[in-house]
């Protein structure tokens, strides 16, 4: 069985995931923590396989707890955060940079139409994390930015083709490569960069946030119809699949699910594929399952330069995985090296 700490300051919401997990069979609740204090005690004695923690608590909150776990007894925690405010939100981004696997929010009381679908998102995702392998994490290394590789990149920019875009998937995991990877781009980096970044509804405006205040290149969310524009970063919405035509301007589409997602990074990948193909450059990053796997060598065949996450800086190899086997990444590269790959195309236009 799978063991599940609890931790949040209002007893009703510990009594209310406690039901919901003791709803499970294969699920085993080990304790009921009231504040990161206590949490970490708790995840040193009871060994848990997942902790869903809270952010905003007394005497240690969920953010300071979920440092101190990650650096002395590492687990894969689940943030459960309402979405009251952007300070919530983009705590709960600062809990995933130190560590914390996921975020989703609190599950509405029993009565609300949505409650037994929010359930059923919880249990899936407590079980879904029980199987991410986790890493200590050092606060020294938390607290330095690591300097970006030596110029050269790893991989020498395209001469055959003038790189106009660039494409990334992410899934779990991705939310902290991505902001290593932005906060270590230049100022004057002159690409669009399309992300489909797979995350609970409800979070995408809050990561937006919290990015363009990490990162120095504009963060937004596209409308449908808009045009790229160059050193801007754009996210696909919630809910929608986002693509891009040849002149630039942005596809959102509410088509059916892609590998049982919306947004997919396939979708994104094979539009990317079609309008731009050896022009683009196709980066896919930590994330369970295999959406954009097999369209990043799609990319690949038409030319792109196709990059997958390393395995030892992935929390899930999954989606990086497959491409590698399916032989549709070119490199295979860690996120301090992305950055720097994509830093000599500004040297190179």
């Amino acid at each position: 069985m799978i063991k599940v700490l609890v931790v949040d300051d209002s007893p009703t919401v510990r009594e209310q995931l406690a039901a919901i997990i003791e709803s499970d069979g294969e699920l085993n609740l080990v304790g009921m923590a009231h504040n990161g204090v206590q949490a970490v005690d708790m995840v040193a004695r009871k060994k848990p396989d997942v902790v869903i923690m809270d952010i905003h608590m007394d005497k240690m909150d969920g953010f300071e707890a979920t440092q101190i776990i990650m650096e002395q007894s590492p687990v894969p925690i689940v943030i459960n955060s309402t979405l009251l405010s952007a300070d919530h939100v983009e705590n709960t981004f600062r809990a995933m940079q130190a560590g914390a696997v996921a975020a989703m929010e609190k599950p509405k009381g029993p009565g609300h139409p949505e409650y037994a679908q929010m359930c059923r998102k919880l249990i899936s995702t407590v079980k879904l994390m029980s199987e991410v392998k986790v890493v200590r994490r050092s606060s020294r290394l938390r607290k330095v930015t690591p300097e970006l590789p030596p110029s050269p990149a790893p991989m020498p920019a395209k001469e055959k083709a003038e790189i106009k875009l660039v494409a990334v998937g992410a899934s779990t995991g991705g939310p902290p490569v991505i902001r290593t990877i932005l906060t270590n781009i230049r100022r004057d980096f002159h690409l669009p960069i399309l992300f489909v970044q797979h995350i609970s509804q409800g979070f995408l405006s809050g990561m937006v946030g919290w990015l363009n205040k990490e990162s120095s290149l504009p963060v937004e969310i596209p409308e449908h119809g808009g045009i790229i524009k160059p050193g801007h970063v754009y996210f696909a919405p919630d809910d929608y699949h986002m693509g891009v035509m040849k002149s630039g301007k942005v596809v959102l589409s509410k088509a059916s699910l892609e590998n049982g997602v919306r947004p997919s990074v396939s979708f994104l990948f094979t539009s990317v594929a079609r309008s731009y193909g050896d022009s683009a450059v196709g980066i896919l990053l930590s994330g369970m399952g295999s959406d954009g796997s097999a369209e990043l060598k799609e990319m690949r065949d038409k030319g792109a330069i196709t990059i997958a996450q390393d395995e030892e800086s992935s929390v899930v190899h999954g989606m990086p995985g497959e491409a590698i086997r399916l032989n549709g990444a070119k490199e295979i590269m860690n996120p301090m090296e992305i950055a720097a790959f994509l830093n000599s195309l500004v040297d190179k236009k």
